[in-house]
């Protein structure tokens, strides 16, 4: 069956989970989102950075379902954000998985420091215009990095994909996000597994027959989030997309909302402090 949607505020929709592909390449990146579209996922995140968007490009081309059920995510990393070259970067992204457009494209990071994110995102802005790109959007950036790209060109992004988490619940960003009409994106949304077994989640799994995986990818969902779980396991595939048949009551949603930490990040990938090129 058709997952649910999220319309975004350029009237396009995407699907309510996606599948992550990073750090997958070559044959077994063709492998595994074949098999992710095959369980029914239909919302593929790829980036240059990630260099596999040729090889999801193929899997998208063999896997025997039409171009227009399918939604390709791509970014754009650092060390394009001048204008001339983010506009060469989508280019060189069609040129390179020889799709006729993009659905999605992200800046990557906003690498405040070099402060070239602002250029990026006027490159978006017109590469959507010359219809190659359908959807354009941001990763990592904080409410102030929106404030700039708005105030410049009265566009608001589509989309924001943070690291959202339970270590991790970005409650600021998400109402931020709300307000502004943009949808929120989760990379690692499992935490790389961290939680899975903590008793707010185990105890939420045990009750609706799940796994801790499941539920905490519904409890992304219920709060509005859209997540992009990784895998290239076909029964783990299978289950991070079986996340629509249960609900999580309020008081388990408030359970799982005490694992936040203040050092919840995987890493120190503070979008004030990394610079990704």
């Amino acid at each position: 069956m058709p997952i649910a949607t999220y319309t975004l505020n350029d009237g396009t929709t995407l699907p309510q989970v996606g599948f992550g592909t990073w750090p997958l390449k070559g044959a077994e990146a063709v492998r595994a989102t074949v098999g992710a579209i095959e369980a029914g996922y239909r919302l593929l995140d790829s980036a240059v950075n990630y260099e596999n968007e040729a090889d999801v490009a193929q899997a998208m081309r063999v896997c025997g379902l039409d171009r227009e059920s399918l939604v390709f995510t791509t970014k754009i990393p650092g060390r394009f954000h001048a204008h001339a070259l983010a506009v060469e970067c989508v280019e060189d992204s069609l040129r390179r998985t020889g799709l006729d457009h993009l659905d999605l494209v992200l800046i990557h990071w906003p690498n405040p420091r070099v402060g070239l994110f602002g250029e990026a995102w006027r490159a978006l802005v017109d590469v959507r215009e010359r219809g190659l790109v359908r959807s354009i959007g941001v990763s990592n950036f904080t409410p102030a990095h929106l404030d700039a790209i708005v105030a410049d060109t009265g566009v608001v992004p589509a989309v924001n994909q943070i690291e959202l988490h339970p270590a991790f619940p970005q409650d600021a960003a998400l109402a931020d996000h709300a307000r502004r009409g943009i949808v929120t994106q989760a990379w690692s949304p499992l935490g790389k597994g961290a939680l899975l077994e903590a008793p707010p989640v185990a105890d939420a799994a045990r009750a609706h027959g799940v796994t801790g995986g499941q539920a905490v990818l519904r409890w992304e969902l219920q709060r509005g989030v859209l997540p992009l779980p990784k895998s290239s396991d076909p029964e783990r595939q299978r289950l991070n997309l079986d996340v629509f048949g249960f609900t999580l009551t309020d008081d388990e949603m408030s359970s799982i909302a005490t694992l936040a930490r203040p050092d919840g990040r995987l890493f120190g990938g503070d979008p004030d402090r990394h610079q990704e090129m």
